[in-house]
């Protein structure tokens, strides 16, 4: 095949990553059962089943468990299913790993997310088929987990090839091969055709991406705006975006949310959960050397109905204090006074505090509040996150810090740019 004035792209995307990722850890560590091989999820706390599924094993697809569902409706399906908690620290050094091994066949490699990257491979294109069988090998046997690789000719398409079927596999799927591949899937299939942007396409009859890729631009441009354009542009794989270079996993936004085991029907309730939710985001704020400047509460009532609703704050900051203003208010404005189960904090609109240009007057205020979080965060540290709590929180029934340290949130799972 001819692509001599093309580029090669890899997209390397690993295969149920974070469960492969914590079978690998327990094997390391002397487990003698691969978790892989049992039905097992990653999520949220056993004991309470809360939280939802990250990840599920197949044997634990078979029993129609799903990522996203919650660990209460997973164990009804499965009775022995087996729960493990998330290990972020731990995902983030098989991510480095993977990145490592990358840089010995390519300068040129994009951290799309904590468990993919592209490739610039266009200086192997004589001999990519066999760099691929023995760059997938090697994450195998070094690594210890399993990847798809989808190789084309720019990243939508490599992207493309690499979410194909069967799983632990090389794809290819370039401009001659997408009639044939990629135009019989369904358009949700495509990527960045969202719910609401399938829905519309199927009110136009468009149900597949090959249907698409040959609708009038001008009509996808009349109903979806630019959006339309680009994914008329996408279902006919053109895409010129660069491999960026870039080494580091960017911090999209940092979140944390609970389930609840009764209903929550009064303000003053929600704001002492939230309270305990905000202590825990704004230390890990402060610990990633970052500022936001906009805050998101998410709500769920006791009838599984969802909403959010987002704030912006007057100035960047990292203070637990001026943090939970943002969020108060978000909740007034959101919240329609129902029952509910389970709510959520978010900081996002990220920058780093290092080259910050603070405002004069609210300088000395600042320093004060600064000096006393990061007192806070080092007791929090060196005794526990309980040894220094709200006095509000006491006989409240509330935990003083809820949450945890880590969330999926934290790294990027998808970007909506190439």
């Amino acid at each position: 095949m001819d692509f001599s004035e093309d580029k090669l792209i890899f997209h390397i995307d690993v295969n149920s990553a974070y469960l492969s990722w914590t079978a690998v850890k327990l094997l390391q560590y002397g487990s003698q059962l691969d978790i892989r091989e049992v039905p097992s999820v990653i999520g949220g706390s056993e004991e309470n089943r809360h939280g939802i599924i990250l990840a599920a094993s197949i044997p634990a697809k078979k029993y129609g468990i799903k990522t996203g569902e919650p660990i209460y409706s997973a164990k009804l399906k499965c009775n022995n299913l087996m729960i493990y908690p998330p290990d972020y620290n731990w995902y983030v050094k098989s991510s480095d790993a993977l990145y490592e091994l990358l840089t010995e066949y390519s300068p040129k490699i994009q951290r799309y997310s904590i468990d993919e990257c592209f490739m610039d491979c266009t200086h192997l294109k004589e001999n990519y088929k066999r760099v691929a069988m023995r760059l997938k090998m090697r994450i195998s046997e070094e690594l210890g987990f399993n990847c798809n690789i989808g190789i084309s000719t720019n990243k939508l398409l490599a992207k493309m090839a690499s979410d194909f079927k069967p799983k632990n596999c090389i794809h290819t799927l370039f401009k001659h091969e997408m009639h044939a591949k990629m135009w019989n899937l369904p358009v949700e299939d495509l990527f960045m055709v969202g719910r609401a942007s399938a829905a519309k396409l199927h009110k136009l009859n468009i149900n597949t991406i090959g249907e698409l890729a040959n609708t009038d631009v001008n009509l996808l441009i009349s109903k979806l705006h630019s959006h339309g354009k680009l994914i008329y542009e996408y279902a006919n794989g053109i895409d010129n975006s660069e491999v960026r270079d870039s080494n580091y996993l960017e911090v999209k936004g940092i979140g944390n949310s609970t389930t609840i085991a009764y209903d929550v029907e009064t303000m003053d309730e929600a704001f002492k959960i939230l309270l305990s939710l905000t202590e825990s985001v704004a230390m890990r704020l402060r610990s990633s050397n970052s500022l936001c400047s906009l805050v998101v509460v998410s709500i769920k009532t006791n009838q599984f109905n969802y909403y959010s609703h987002q704030k912006p704050l007057n100035d960047f900051t990292d203070s637990t204090t001026k943090i939970f203003e943002g969020i108060k208010e978000a909740f007034k404005e959101a919240w329609k006074g129902e029952k509910i189960r389970q709510l959520g904090v978010r900081v996002t609109k990220l920058r780093s505090n290092v080259y910050y240009q603070e405002n004069l007057f609210d300088y000395e205020k600042n320093e004060k509040q600064r000096k006393l979080d990061q007192t806070l965060d080092g007791l929090r540290n060196k005794y526990g996150k309980e040894s220094v709590i709200r006095s509000t929180f006491l006989h409240s029934g509330v935990r003083p810090i809820n949450g945890g340290t880590g969330s999926h949130e934290d790294y990027p799972m998808m970007s909506s740019i190439l």
